[in-house]
């Protein structure tokens, strides 16, 4: 089994993925695996790299991860193609797909699979794609054999810190405040504006050294069709709202209206004043 999940994700450019047991790991909701009758068995961990060669466009004003279609659209194409094989090959065992809205703390899992660390910014980091990757797993009720590494960590050498426009306050982080519904006063506007961000942050990612040296070993980037076509690295107010509401529901800012956007839009445009 440990092997055809590998090579069923590797055939689709997802190349890191490795098992851990469900017993080493901290169920948040365990109503999701009570619902497809797991009780216990082994999470197969996998980190989705997102990061093209568009997301280098110097004009980009939206966060990386945004730049493609909405994630979680591959998510659902990739547990259709992948699960309806497993459960024919294995008709004896129960599999699951998840990403995001899952029943284990998925940055743990993926560092106790052996995937990657954590880093100082919060955030999952691998060596191959430093932390632009989206996490998912596969969870069966079957026991594989497969070991549990320690918690690690990153070498804190305090890139991430420096370059971030609060200093990693997640109380007031820059990308939460693009999301932010409503109007914004002064001081956030000014935020917005000093960065030229419509849309999220990446700069603690893009100053790790980690990504610098993905990036020189050309393992950040990923093979994977999904975010290599339709992307936008650029937005304006007239591509937003030129979309049709079927071409905006496909981005992944679009889970908080077109407003919100706008509005972020029309201050870097000048079209709304301090």
């Amino acid at each position: 089994m440990k092997s055809t999940v590998k090579n069923l994700l590797s055939a689709r450019g997802i190349k890191l993925v490795s098992p851990v047991p469900l017993s080493a790991l901290t169920v948040t909701r365990p109503y999701l695996l009570a619902r497809h009758g797991i009780e216990g068995g082994t999470a197969f961990m996998f980190a989705v790299p997102y990061y093209t060669t568009v997301c280098d466009d110097p004009a980009r004003n939206i966060s990386v991860y945004a730049v493609s279609r909405d994630y979680h659209r591959f998510f659902e194409a990739l547990f259709d193609e992948v699960l309806p094989i497993l459960r024919d090959k294995f008709p004896k065992n129960r599999f699951v797909g998840f990403t995001d809205h899952s029943p284990i703390a998925e940055g743990e899992a993926a560092v106790k699979a052996g995937l990657g660390m954590f880093g100082c910014n919060h955030l999952f980091l691998t060596k191959e794609h430093s932390s632009f990757v989206f996490l998912g797993e596969i969870i069966t009720d079957a026991v594989i054999d497969c070991e549990v590494k320690k918690i690690s960590v990153c070498t804190a050498c305090g890139a991430c810190q420096r370059a971030c426009p609060v200093g990693l306050d997640v109380t007031r982080c820059l990308s939460a405040l693009t999301q932010k519904k409503g109007a914004l006063d002064r001081d956030a506007q000014k935020a917005i504006l000093a960065h030229g961000i419509a849309w999220g942050c990446d700069t603690c990612q893009e100053r790790c050294p980690v990504t610098r040296a993905a990036k020189d070993a050309g393992t950040l980037y990923s093979t994977i069709p999904f975010f290599r076509e339709n992307t936008i690295a650029h937005l304006t107010t007239e591509a937003i709202t030129a979309m049709s509401d079927e071409e905006f529901a496909a981005r992944a800012y679009s889970w908080r209206g077109r407003e919100v956007i706008l509005r972020n839009l029309a201050l870097l445009e000048g079209k709304e004043q301090l």
